[in-house]
């Protein structure tokens, strides 16, 4: 991708990608210390599932199991019905992308408002970069790098998944090999904080020194 295609305010938009358990929002938040407005995928679902007309729509479909108790909606349950039924999984896409794009466009244009100088570069943290084709609106992808055996660790600890599950899921995306081939920047995330901060950090400048140039005159 060329940076500068498709900048917001003339600051670049940055998208993060990798596998599953591999430390994409880790790396989102190391770029919003740099000064990057960071906009969660994951945030946007959450607000999505708030509707009045999505909750209706889920129950509707899949019965009041897909409400919590706590009246939040159960993503688990979501998940395993969605996971495995490609045709679930796209009528549940076509459901949510659309407040997803509206909530992300009013988060950029918030972050743009006055040109405010505290923001360096858009980033946005979504698990489907690839798949939902945001990446061709993006001036730079990021893809953050960590072992399988890393990654499992992770989604074990935090999910409760095990190997099968994690395959599952990412079954249902783009292979690894393939988003680390779009991607114009790699992260390591295996060696500390200290570590990733830095190739953030050379990353960031790279990207912000392209973006400089192509708007010299």
């Amino acid at each position: 991708m060329m940076v500068g295609a498709h900048m917001y305010a003339g600051k670049p938009v940055i998208g993060i990608a990798g596998g599953i358990g591999s430390g994409k929002s880790f790396v989102a938040r190391l770029f919003r210390e740099l000064g990057a407005l960071v906009i969660s995928s994951d945030d946007q679902v959450t607000e999505a599932y708030r509707d009045p007309e999505v909750r209706r729509a889920l129950v509707a479909w899949w019965g009041a199991d897909v409400i919590r108790a706590d009246g939040e909606i159960n993503r688990k349950v979501i998940g395993a019905k969605v996971f495995a039924n490609p045709e679930e999984r796209k009528r549940l896409e076509a459901l949510l992308h659309p407040r997803v794009h509206a909530a992300r466009e009013r988060a950029m244009a918030a972050g743009a408002a006055a040109n405010n100088p505290g923001v360096v570069a858009f980033v946005w943290d979504t698990p489907l970069l690839f798949e939902t084709d945001l990446h061709r609106e993006c001036d730079a992808v990021v893809f953050v790098d960590a072992p399988l055996e890393t990654r499992l660790a992770r989604v074990t600890q935090t999910r409760n998944w095990d190997a099968a599950e994690l395959a599952r899921r990412e079954n249902s995306q783009w292979g690894l090999d393939r988003k680390r081939d779009f991607a114009d920047y790699v992260i390591s995330n295996t060696a500390g904080v200290d570590v990733a901060r830095g190739q953030v950090q050379d990353v960031l400048s790279r990207i912000l020194a392209k973006t400089n140039r192509q708007q010299s005159p």
